[in-house]
């Protein structure tokens, strides 16, 4: 699999290298505004009504939630940036089969072919 590398040139390398880093720090700047949302919900009975203190509770669990798919999404991010380092970007993990260069574009962090990913 590490010849078949030689395909994407490495500006195509390059390219794809840059904009995972502009996605893993869009993401980093995200989670900062995210942190006032999964902070403690105050249940002071006297200030807040039982209805405010559910659609807090609820948005907590929301903001909880996206951080941690943010998670995931920086995971898959390193771990593509990783794949580019050793030579195997652009490559499924599941048959060795080239990404289609459009899928890669829409997610330079998509591990795996159409094919494989949608379970053919």
């Amino acid at each position: 699999m590490i010849g078949k590398i030689a395909e994407m040139n490495s500006s195509d390398q390059q390219k794809f290298s840059r904009r995972l880093l502009a996605l893993r720090d869009d993401l980093a700047s995200q989670d900062g505004l995210g942190q006032s949302g999964q902070k403690p919900v105050v249940l002071d009975q006297q200030s807040v009504g039982r209805l405010s203190r559910m659609d807090a509770l609820q948005q907590q669990a929301m903001a909880k939630a996206t951080q941690i798919r943010r998670n995931q999404q920086k995971q898959r991010i390193d771990v593509a940036l990783s794949r580019i380092k050793e030579g195997e970007f652009g490559y499924c993990v599941s048959c060795g089969s080239e990404i289609a260069a459009k899928r890669l574009e829409l997610d330079p962090s998509l591990p795996t072919c159409l094919s494989c990913a949608s379970g053919n």
